[in-house]
């Protein structure tokens, strides 16, 4: 890991933490007491212990920055300093129904210069604990999954692509617009897939694994790293409008440059 920077150490380092702890409670996953935070959306024990073991870990390298976290909100830090987004179990219910995939997202954001508001990500860190996997990236220094170099797909042809997406839920999403846009995009493409975990779809983009990715009212610590990941594999990342910003989560399309723009042509046609 000669590779890693002094910042990407910190992130690895307490995301390995975390994830050691998240392995151990997922393999007693039927004895956790689970509680419920609003419709189908779980909060357990184990979610609750990763995020207190990262803002820890994190507070302990960095101690003047803030964080914006899942559970415990927006915490301040110094004015300047950058701030963790922080999402320390993406794919709760994948855990608590004792499937494999999910994962702890970590992404740094900086204070825009003249101070007003938050700017770009610029290092970003993706770990999943079942295969010991951590991708990151920080900005201009690419997409990595370990030591080995990431880049998004090379497919120009949507018949040949496979595309993931997240599928609204009880009390989450809007089904109409998610039908439009299925309508649009799935007749045109190899496959779709829903897996759970919008953290992982957004490395897998970066790996090249799915060829594009979209979904909507998710929240910052869902995508933020993983909007850095795409971007440095040479991906492209926007709204539904086509508009990039550092971080998108109440709408987000991930994809190369080819198959973002006819993906994009035909999601924005869907909801006109």
């Amino acid at each position: 890991m000669s590779m890693f920077s002094g910042l990407i150490r910190v992130m690895e380092r307490a995301a390995r933490k975390a994830g050691g702890r998240l392995r151990r409670d997922f393999g007693e996953v039927e004895h956790l007491q689970v509680s419920r935070k609003g419709p189908a959306d779980f909060v357990s024990k184990a979610d609750m212990r990763a995020e207190r073991t990262l803002y820890d870990e994190l507070l302990h390298a960095r101690p003047d920055w803030g964080f914006v976290m899942e559970e415990a909100g927006v915490i301040e830090g110094d004015e300047g300093k950058p701030r963790w987004i922080v999402d320390p179990l993406d794919g709760t219910s994948n855990f608590l129904h004792g499937i494999p995939h999910f994962a702890i997202s970590i992404a740094v954001q900086e204070p825009k210069l003249d101070g007003k508001g938050w700017g770009e990500v610029t290092a970003a860190l993706i770990y999943h604990p079942i295969n010991d996997q951590t991708y990151w990236a920080e900005k201009t220094r690419g997409a990595w999954l370990m030591d080995a170099r990431l880049r998004v797909s090379a497919r120009r042809n949507m018949t040949d692509a496979l595309i993931a997406t997240g599928i609204p839920f009880s009390g989450h999403g809007d089904f109409a617009e998610w039908s439009r846009i299925f309508g649009a995009i799935g007749p045109e493409v190899a496959g779709i897939r829903r897996f759970g975990a919008a953290s992982l779809d957004l490395a897998y983009v970066a790996q090249g694994r799915f060829d594009g990715f979209w979904e909507s009212d998710l929240n910052d610590w869902d995508t933020a790293a993983g909007c850095l990941l795409v971007r440095e594999a040479g991906g492209f990342v926007s709204d539904y409008r086509g508009r990039s910003n550092p971080i998108h989560s109440a709408q987000i399309l991930a994809a190369n440059q080819t198959l973002h723009s006819k993906l994009h042509k035909l999601l924005a046609g869907s909801l006109r």
